[in-house]
C-alpha cells in the first residue's frame, strides 16, 4: 500500500478502486472467496525455513498516516541468564530479541537454532529441483492435495465433535472479547519497552520440582500394559543399592512453573587442550618463502591448512577473504611473519600463502591415529573417558542427570550452515573468565583451572543451564544443557507434542476464523489471516527480520516483495532462502482471495526490498493465536500438521510382508508428511556413490545366485534340460571383466576379515595374561584366500563351478538361492527408499514433528522392531514415548 493510503481502508465503488476517508472500513467488494484446493509446498522447497524465534508483541499503529518500511536492521543484543530454551518470548521488544540466540544442546531437534546467513544469490532452480514421480507426469506434491484436503475437513469435523458444550462457549467469547478492543490498521511498529523484561514460563521450560497434569489418555496408555518396573545400578559410588526407574511421564506431580530446580551441583566445563606447536621444519610458505610465527598465529595457520581436503570451505571466496583478515589481524598482534634470516614478510595475498606443508603435517598425524591398533585405541578412550567422568553427570533435585555438551569448543575456523557471510572467521579460544557458571546456593562452586576464575557465579533456579559464555562470531550465547535422555530434556518433547495435540480441538474455528478475515475491513486482520492461511497451508514458517551481517533468511511474515510471484488466476511462486539459506522455491494453487489479497499486499508503490506483510510482526501474529489456545504459536501448526497427518495415515495403513516392506510402508507414508510440510534438503553429495555401493551389493548378490546354480549343475548337469538354459545363464551385466573385479574384492574383504579376527583374538588374549598369536598362524589362515583365488581362476577358466560346502545337495542348494533372492529383494526395497528419499528430510519429520508416540505405534501394531526407526540415542530421547503409549493410542 502506497503511503499516503496507510490509513485510507480499500473500497470499489461501482468496479473501482477509490480513496475513502479514514472511517470507511475495507469491503467484501475484492471479490467472492473462490475457495480451491491448496495445493502442496514441495517441489524445490528447503529440508528447513526461516529461523521461527518467537517475537515480541507489535502494538498496532493508530488509524493515520504512516510511511511504509523496508524491513529493518536488528538493534541491540540482550544479555540474558534467564530460560535458554525459551519459545514465547512476547515480553521481549523486537529490537532486543531479534539479535539474541541461542545455541542449544541439541541441534538435531531443536527448531529454534538461529542460522543467520547472508542474503547471497540465490542458486539456480535445477540447483535443487526436485524430478517427479518416475510412474506419472503428475507431481507427488499434486497427488496428495486431495488427500491432503480430505485429511483436513476429517480433522475440523473432528474438532467440532471434540469440544465440550462449555468449551465452546468459552472459546466463542475470547475471539469477541479482542474484537471489542479497538483495532488499528497500522503499519508494523516495534513496541517500547517500560519495563524489564519477564520471560514468560512456556511448553519448553520444564521444571523437576511442580507437578504438571498428564493428561489422562497418557496416564491411560502408560498403565494400559503392565511394564515391569526396570531396576538399574545406581551410579553413585557412595551407594550400592539399585535405584527403581523414575517414570515422570506417569507422574502427575511434576509440573511447569518458573523454578526448574531447587538444588544444583556439577563440575562445570572441559576445556580443549593448549595448543601445540608444529615440529620446526613444518611451516607455512609465502609467495614460497618459509615463515617463523608467533604460536598464535601459528595455530591459526594451522586452522586453514588442516582443512585443505575440505574443499567446499577452503575454495569458497567468501572463506578465504574473512579467514584472511582474521589472520593478518593475529599477524599484527603477535609481531607479524619472519623468514629464516629474522626479515619481516608482509603477508597479505592470499593466493601466495601456501598451507600444504601444514596440511601434510596434520594428515600424515591423522593416519597414524587411525593406523592404531585396536587395543591401543581403546585404551586412549577409556583414558579420555576416565578424565571426563565427573564432568558427564550433574546431581539436579538430588537426581543423577546425564549432561550433553560439557565441553568447551575448541578454537577453529567457523564454517556456518548455508552461506554465512562469516564462514572462514577465526572461533577464538574460550576462556574460563568468559564462562558464567550456574549452581545451587548451597552447592560447591566447581574450580576452574589454576590461574584462572569463572566470569560469574550464578544460582538461577529459573534456567536449566549449567554453563554459559559468549562466542566472537555471532556474539551467540553457548549453553551447556542437559542430555537429551534427561527427564528435562524429555518433558520439553513431551510438552511440545501434547501442545499440538491440543490444537486438534480448536483447528476448525482457526481454519474458519481465517478463512473469514481473508476479506476483513482492516488490511492489519487481512494479513494476519493471510499469514496464518500460508502457514496452516503450506507449512512456511514465520519468520524474523535479520541485522546486517545476517543472511537475508526469511520466512511468512518477513516475505520480501521479490520473493512472491502472481500468476493470474490463482497461482503464486514463492522464491526465498529459508532455514539453513536452502532455497525455498515452489509454485502453488491458493484460495482467489489469497490471491487478491497477495496482489494488494504488493500494490505500488511497494517495489524489491519492501515486505509483503508490512503490518504484522511474528509475535503479533503469535499473540493473535493464543486468543485460540494458550500457548498457541505458529510453529504449533508445523507439528500438529505433520503429527495429524501421519497418525490419519496410519489408521489406514496395511503394513504386510517381512519387516522391510513394513519399513518402506512407514517410510512412505513419513516421506508424504515431509513433502506436506516442505521438509527438504539439497541431495547429499555422497548420494550418488552410496547407490553405486548399493547397486554393487546386489549385483554381488546376483553373482553368488548363479555361482549356486552352476553348482547345482554340477551336481546333477540333467538340470539344465529340465529347468531350462535360461535359469542357469549369468546376467548380462556380469561380463567377464567385471566378475574378475568382483573376485578380487571378495578375496580382498576375507582378507581383511581374517586379520580383524586376529588381531582381535590376539588382543583378547593378551588381556586375559596369555602369549600372542604367532604372524604364522595369521599365514595359515590367510591360506583360506589363496585357495579361493585359486578356485575363481579354475571357475573364470572352464567355466564351471564346482559344489561347495560338507555333503552338497539340490535341496541345501535351492534353499541358499531361495535366502539369497529374499536378501536382493529387501536391498532393492531399500535402494528404493534411499533413492525416493534423497531430496526428502524423513529424519526432520520423524524426530522434530511427527510425535514419536505415533511411530512406537507403528511399531507395536505391525510388530516391526523400534531399533528400525530410532537409533540408540533417539530410543534414549524418546524413552518417554516408548514405554508410554500401546498400539492403540492416538494423536
Amino acid at each position: 500500500m502506497s503511503s499516503s493510503e496507510d490509513d485510507t481502508p480499500l473500497v470499489k465503488a461501482n468496479g473501482r478502486r477509490t480513496g475513502a476517508p479514514t472511517d470507511v472500513k475495507m469491503g467484501d467488494a475484492t471479490g467472492t472467496n473462490g475457495h480451491v484446493d491448496p495445493g502442496v509446498s514441495i517441489r524445490f522447497g528447503p529440508v528447513k525455513a526461516a529461523n521461527d524465534v518467537d517475537m515480541a508483541d507489535a502494538d498496532p499503529q493508530a488509524d493515520g498516516a504512516a510511511p511504509k518500511r523496508k524491513s529493518r536492521a536488528s538493534i541491540g543484543q540482550r544479555k540474558s541468564y534467564a530460560e535458554p530454551e525459551s519459545s514465547e518470548e512476547d515480553d521481549q521488544p523486537l529490537s532486543k530479541r531479534r539479535r539474541t540466540s541461542v545455541k542449544h544442546e541439541d541441534p538435531e531437534t531443536d527448531d529454534d537454532v538461529p542460522l543467520a546467513l547472508n542474503g547471497r544469490k540465490l542458486p539456480k532452480a535445477s540447483e535443487t529441483a526436485i524430478g517427479e514421480e518416475s510412474d506419472s507426469d503428475v507431481p507427488i506434491e499434486r497427488k496428495l492435495a486431495s488427500q491432503k484436503k480430505k485429511i483436513q475437513q476429517k480433522a475440523e469435523k473432528d474438532a467440532k465433535a471434540s469440544r465440550k458444550p462449555d468449551a465452546t462457549k468459552a472459546a466463542k467469547a475470547a475471539p469477541k472479547a479482542m474484537a471489542n478492543k479497538r483495532q488499528t490498521n497500522g503499519v508494523k511498529k516495534e513496541p517500547v519497552d517500560e519495563k524489564p523484561a519477564v520471560i514468560k514460563k512456556t511448553a519448553k521450560h520444564v521444571q523437576l520440582k511442580g507437578k504438571p497434569a498428564i493428561p489422562a489418555h497418557v496416564k491411560k496408555a502408560a498403565s494400559g500394559k503392565s511394564t515391569p518396573v526396570k531396576k538399574e545400578e545406581s551410579e553413585e559410588a557412595d551407594d550400592g543399592e539399585e535405584e527403581e526407574e523414575y517414570k515422570w511421564w506417569e507422574d502427575p506431580t511434576k509440573g511447569d512453573g518458573t523454578i526448574k530446580w531447587t538444588s544444583l551441583e556439577h563440575n562445570g566445563v572441559v576445556f580443549p587442550p593448549p595448543y601445540e606447536p608444529l615440529p620446526g621444519d613444518v611451516k607455512m610458505k609465502y609467495d614460497g618463502i618459509p615463515l617463523t610465527l608467533h604460536p598464535d598465529a601459528e595455530e591459526v595457520a594451522g586452522f586453514f591448512g588442516s582443512m585443505l581436503n575440505a574443499t567446499q570451505h577452503v575454495e569458497n571466496p567468501t572463506f578465504q577473504k574473512n579467514f584472511m583478515m582474521d589472520f593478518r589481524d593475529i599477524l599484527k598482534k603477535t609481531g607479524g611473519a619472519t623468514d629464516s634470516k629474522g626479515n619481516k614478510v608482509d603477508v597479505k595475498d592470499f593466493k601466495k600463502c601456501d598451507f600444504q606443508p601444514i596440511f601434510a603435517y596434520y594428515d600424515m598425524k591423522r593416519l597414524e591415529k587411525k593406523a592404531l591398533p585396536a587395543a591401543e585405541k581403546k585404551q586412549l578412550k577409556a583414558e579420555k573417558d576416565e578424565q571426563e567422568a565427573a564432568f558427564m553427570y550433574c546431581m539436579w533435585d538430588g537426581r543423577k542427570q546425564k549432561v550433553g555438551n560439557f565441553r568447551v569448543e575448541p578454537p577453529s575456523l567457523f564454517r556456518g550452515r548455508g552461506e554465512h557471510p562469516k564462514t572462514g572467521r577465526v572461533k577464538a579460544r574460550v576462556q574460563p573468565e568468559q564462562i558464567t557458571i550456574n549452581v545451587g546456593k548451597d552447592a560447591p562452586v566447581p574450580p576452574p583451572p589454576e590461574g584462572h576464575s569463572w566470569k560469574e557465579v550464578k544460582h538461577d533456579q529459573e534456567g536449566t543451564w549449567l554453563a554459559m559464555w559468549q562466542e566472537n562470531i555471532n556474539g551467540n550465547y553457548k549453553y551447556v544443557m542437559l542430555a537429551a535422555n534427561s527427564d528435562v530434556k524429555g518433558q520439553s518433547d513431551f510438552k511440545k507434542f501434547e501442545k499440538a495435540r491440543e490444537l486438534k480441538h480448536h483447528i476448525d474455528r482457526i481454519r474458519k476464523d481465517y478463512q473469514k478475515n481473508l476479506k476483513h475491513e482492516l488490511m492489519v486482520e487481512r494479513q494476519k489471516a493471510t499469514a496464518v492461511y500460508l502457514i496452516d497451508q503450506f507449512a512456511l514458517r514465520a519468520g524474523n527480520e535479520k541485522g546486517e551481517d545476517e543472511a537475508e533468511t526469511v520466512g511468512c511474515c518477513s516475505l520480501k516483495y521479490e520473493n512472491v510471484t502472481l500468476k493470474p488466476p490463482n497461482k503464486v511462486v514463492f522464491d526465498f532462502l529459508g532455514k539453513d539459506s536452502i532455497r525455498f522455491y515452489d509454485e502453488v494453487e491458493v484460495d482467489a482471495q489469497v490471491f487478491k489479497n497477495l496482489k494488494i499486499f504488493k500494490k505500488a508503490p511497494k517495489k524489491a526490498g519492501d515486505e509483503i506483510f508490512d503490518r504484522l510482526t511474528t509475535s503479533a501474529l503469535n499473540k493473535h493465536l493464543s486468543v485460540y489456545m494458550q500457548g498457541l504459536t505458529a510453529k504449533v501448526f508445523r507439528t500438529y500438521n505433520a503429527s495429524h497427518t501421519m497418525s490419519t495415515l496410519l489408521k489406514d495403513m496395511k503394513a504386510t510382508g517381512n519387516n522391510a516392506e513394513k519399513v518402506k510402508a512407514y517410510n512412505d507414508a513419513n516421506r508424504k508428511v515431509a513433502i506436506l510440510c516442505n521438509h527438504k534438503r539439497t541431495v547429499a553429495a555422497s548420494h550418488a556413490g552410496q547407490m553405486e555401493k548399493m547397486s554393487e551389493r546386489i549385483k554381488g548378490l546376483r553373482y553368488q545366485k548363479w555361482r549356486l546354480k552352476q553348482q547345482m549343475l554340477d551336481l546333477d548337469s540333467g538340470l539344465k534340460k529340465k529347468k531350462g538354459a535360461k535359469y542357469f545363464e549369468r546376467d548380462e551385466d556380469m561380463d567377464l571383466e567385471w566378475v574378475k573385479e568382483h573376485q578380487a574384492f571378495l578375496l580382498e574383504e576375507q582378507r581383511q576379515k581374517i586379520q580383524k579376527k586376529f588381531e582381535k583374538d590376539n588382543e583378547k588374549l593378551v588381556a586375559e595374561g596369555e602369549k600372542e598369536m604367532k604372524a604364522k598362524e595369521l599365514e595359515e589362515r590367510l591360506q583360506v584366500v589363496k585357495d579361493m583365488e585359486k578356485k575363481f581362476n579354475k571357475e573364470n577358466k572352464t567355466g564351471k563351478v564346482e559344489a561347495e560346502g560338507k555333503g552338497p545337495t539340490i535341496d541345501k542348494i535351492e534353499t541358499a538361492i531361495g535366502k539369497l533372492e529374499q536378501r536382493v529383494e529387501n536391498m532393492e526395497i531399500q535402494a528404493q527408499d534411499k533413492e525416493e528419499n534423497k531430496e526428502v528430510a524423513l529424519g526432520t519429520s520423524k524426530i522434530n514433528y511427527i510425535d514419536p508416540r505415533l511411530t512406537v505405534v507403528f511399531s507395536k501394531k505391525f510388530d516391526v522392531p523400534i531399533e528400525k526407526f530410532f537409533s540408540k540415542s533417539l530410543r534414549e530421547k524418546f524413552e518417554w514415548a516408548i514405554k508410554s503409549v500401546d498400539e492403540d493410542w492416538e494423536f
